[in-house]
């Protein structure tokens, strides 16, 4: 789950983490209360989106009066903010962020992730604060220290000292930095989060390190310990239809082909949409139904899949080992009748009751294309879209 820039900065500063004063808001003239509040002379004007690269939309100015920071808001809200990240269909801002300003004399860079390889938390630093991270590793990747902690052991001095020391910090910038890591640290692992990225990390010029900017990501599968932080959660800022299949417990991430998946496993879904494109076709998302899943959730995986209009055909591929092939069957032919299919769809079921499954699927009465194998059902899906077409 991702929260926005204010609230991953409201979660930091009660873990100690410097961050600039600000406040939110939803209009302009709340816009205007905030920066009278935080005092001036100057103030910087944030869109909120879950979207990095938002000042090369336009989506971050730097004011020096109430009157530009009334311009500013009323430009930003409402607006479709485009960035790197967010596509060509940009983002609406619903909401800004105002926020004191800072004597900036260096900016740096902060990290910190899961590393699955390792099995610890990985802690990356650069020199080259404001920049795109994936830039700077693909052009200049000594720039960057990477800094394993291990869990059992946790944040130590010396892993602070490391990081300081590369980011070329002196004096009483290292013990600030020190402060500043072990709780950026500690918030990371009390909240479950499975990403901090600080971009820019900036060093005042009196010599004091805060956060100038913060986004977070967390573990969906811990945030029942975190109702706070599931209380963050925008659904506006969310795919729609991923936001409904999370509420049936469906696995779905919207991608731009236009052949739809349904498959029980990450793994076989994975390979689905592999075999897919090695037929010639794009996948148009990947949806696990897992191992446990009833005739109603695959029957709304179905709708969700179909709400996508750029589907133009459907290949279910299901291997029934905990899930069984009748209840697929059973849900594909209840929500090829309620929604009206009118693409083409193929079914590959393998595993338990199959027989039974693949007799439920051929006596619907439905244009259900059945498939042999995974290759089989692959082919059969992309022909059968590029005649439709």
């Amino acid at each position: 789950m991702n929260i926005h820039e204010y609230q991953a900065k409201s979660l930091l500063a009660k873990y100690g983490v410097p961050v600039p004063k600000g406040g939110v808001a939803y209009t302009v003239d709340e816009a205007e209360k905030v920066a009278k509040e935080l005092g001036g002379p100057v103030w910087v004007v944030k869109a909120q989106i879950h979207a990095g690269g938002r000042g090369k939309g336009g989506g971050v100015k730097v004011v020096k009066s109430l009157d530009a920071v009334r311009e500013a808001a009323g430009k930003m809200i409402g607006m479709t903010l485009i960035t790197p990240q967010t596509g060509a269909a940009g983002r609406l801002v619903k909401r800004i962020y105002v926020e004191e300003g800072a004597d900036i004399k260096r900016e740096l860079y902060l990290g910190m992730l899961v590393d699955r390889v390792t099995s610890r938390v990985s802690i990356m630093a650069s020199t080259e604060g404001g920049m795109d991270i994936e830039e700077v590793a693909a052009h200049t990747p000594e720039k960057i220290v990477v800094v394993s902690v291990d869990p059992a052991a946790g944040m130590q001095a010396f892993h602070t000292r490391k990081i300081a020391f590369a980011l070329g910090l002196s004096g009483d910038q290292i013990k600030a930095a020190t402060k500043f890591l072990m709780a950026t640290y500690k918030a990371f692992i009390d909240l479950d989060a499975s990403l901090l990225e600080i971009n820019p990390l900036v060093v005042t010029g009196k010599g004091d390190v805060i956060a100038l900017d913060a986004k977070m990501n967390f573990d969906d599968n811990a945030l029942f310990r975190h109702k706070d932080v599931a209380a963050m959660r925008d659904e506006n800022e969310e795919d729609p239809a991923e936001t409904r299949a999370a509420k049936f417990d469906l696995n779905y991430v919207k991608l731009d082909g236009s052949i739809g998946c349904m498959v029980n496993g990450a793994g076989l879904a994975m390979a689905t949409m592999d075999i897919i494109k090695l037929s010639g076709g794009e996948p148009a998302n990947f949806l696990d139904v897992g191992g446990g899943a009833t005739k109603e959730r695959v029957t709304e995986a179905f709708k969700i899949i179909l709400s996508d209009p750029n589907v133009e055909g459907i290949l279910v591929n299901i291997f029934g080992g905990i899930m069984r092939c009748d209840i697929i069957a059973e849900g594909v032919v209840s929500a090829a009748r309620e929604v009206s299919l009118h693409v083409p769809l193929v079914v590959r079921l393998e595993g338990t009751n199959v027989d039974l499954g693949k007799k439920i699927l051929a006596e619907s009465g439905l244009p259900i294309v059945a498939a042999d194998d995974l290759g089989d059902a692959a082919r059969k899906i992309v022909k059968a879209v590029k005649e439709a077409a």
